[in-house]
């Protein structure tokens, strides 16, 4: 979830030293071990509720070892990505991943419930709660802070994904996601910039304004960061638009699919819509798999092909504010094209390659003996970041950041807006009406 400093130097180094190149590693890992068959599908707690299985039979005593095997595994290989991204934070993690990994699996046998799985309760959503019920009520213990790293559980789970979603079907996907976020994405972005200052007058405030504008249209903490340090946005300013998305993206994570089913909208169409609005990447995979695998494999497209213009937006907000603001010419930019490739989330790449792998260099009956494997740890490392994302998740703190009635008032503007023009764009790309699906 850190940025990157707009000076950084594109090197081999980062490779190994970046834990956004280490998310792509460890997916690999994990493909790699399941295809070896020296790993199996991860043992993890069972459906119950059903026919008098009462909770023992979430876990029976037999699975017991398996599960410490789990979570083993887990631990053993994010250890890894640790040591070498932040080698003084590795005991840290050490002491802390074990309560969050039991913190998972205690979501996950509340999410097997098969009564409240049937209405979309499922292990993320719950994960999410007893990470929120902790910071906002108990208060996250400080030795569990070097384990909460929500960006390394999802977007490992992200490239797991990419196993999932045939090429072909993901290219054709993500040409019809264009359409959701490169049109929406921009209208948004320079409205809400004209708002703010037009309207709300925040001549003073600018750097502030075009980070929320940016966090709002693009993708939260990551567009936040790009686009507040192209801007020259105070520090201060950076967290308080972070905050503000954070806030009001777990209301929309879990009110949305909610919406979705209240409105009986089909899956494509509120994949789609819940991919293009919701800032957090991880947020928006967490509730469009409440809608079903269809809804999720959209939204999660979607989402990533909006993530590639991260790099694109900060690169032109910088030249924006040079020549528009600093009375200079664009070449005085101190951001260079290797901007886009700096911020491009890593993650996607690793997405990109495990499709091709399954998709072309796999025989099928390889991929279908081990899909179910790289899904299962998919699962589980989602449920990891959002445990981590509640614990992560003071309210009453983000709230002292939100100061003055602007700030709010502008994300809620635009956010509206983004809302609107998104489900209208996610209905003709998505509907079949004007495109045809590749469902």
């Amino acid at each position: 979830m850190d940025g990157l400093s707009l000076k950084e130097e594109v090197s081999w180094s980062s490779l190994f030293k970046k834990e956004d190149w280490w998310t792509v590693w460890l997916g690999f890992l994990l493909i790699v071990g399941a295809l070896s068959g020296f790993l199996g599908k991860p043992v993890l707690p069972q459906s119950w509720g059903e026919e008098g299985a009462n909770i023992l039979a979430a876990i029976p005593a037999g699975s017991i070892p398996g599960i410490l095997a789990t979570g083993l595994i887990c631990l053993v290989l994010c250890s890894v990505a640790v040591l070498f991204a932040n080698r003084e934070e590795l005991k840290g993690f050490v002491i802390g991943f074990p309560v969050i990994f039991a913190l998972s699996i205690v979501a996950y046998v509340i999410g097997n419930y098969s009564p409240w799985r049937y209405y979309g309760f499922n292990d993320v959503i719950w994960a999410l709660v007893i990470g929120l019920f902790i910071s906002n009520v108990i208060k996250t213990p400080e030795f569990l802070k070097k384990a909460i790293r929500p960006g390394l559980y999802i977007k490992t789970g992200l490239v797991l994904l990419g196993a999932s979603i045939l090429f072909n079907r993901m290219l054709t996907l993500g040409l019809m996601g264009l359409g959701v976020a490169w049109v929406v994405t921009p209208l948004v972005l320079i409205s809400m910039y004209w708002f703010s200052q037009k309207v709300l007058k925040m001549q003073d405030s600018r750097g502030l304004a075009i980070t929320i504008a940016t966090a709002t249209s693009v993708c939260g903490v990551s567009a936040a960061i790009a686009s507040g340090a192209a801007a020259k946005a105070k520090k201060e300013e950076i967290t308080l638009a972070i905050s503000v998305t954070l806030i009001f993206t777990i209301i929309m994570m879990l009110a949305m699919p909610a919406l979705v089913g209240f409105l009986g909208m089909d899956a494509a169409i509120g994949g789609a819509w819940l991919g293009g609005t919701i800032d957090a990447t991880g947020a928006v995979v967490a509730s469009s798999a409440v809608l079903g695998n269809e809804a999720m494999e959209v939204a999660s497209v979607i989402k990533m092909v909006q993530n590639i213009l991260i790099g694109i937006i900060a690169f032109a907000i910088a030249i924006f504010w040079v020549t528009n603001y600093e009375g200079k010419s664009a070449s005085e930019s101190e951001v260079g094209i290797k901007e886009i490739w700096i911020r491009l989330p890593k993650f996607i790449i690793g997405f990109v390659v495990a499709s091709l792998i399954f998709s072309f260099v796999l025989p099928e009956a390889v991929v279908d003996a081990n899909l179910p494997v790289v899904n299962s740890f998919r699962g589980f490392f989602f449920t990891l970041a959002f445990i981590s994302i509640g614990l992560k998740s003071n309210f009453k703190e983000m709230a002292k950041l939100v100061r003055g009635g602007k700030v709010v008032l502008l994300y809620l503007i635009g956010q509206t807006l983004n809302i609107v023009l998104t489900l209208i764009a996610a209905y003709v790309f998505f509907s079949g009406t004007f495109f045809t699906l590749p469902f």
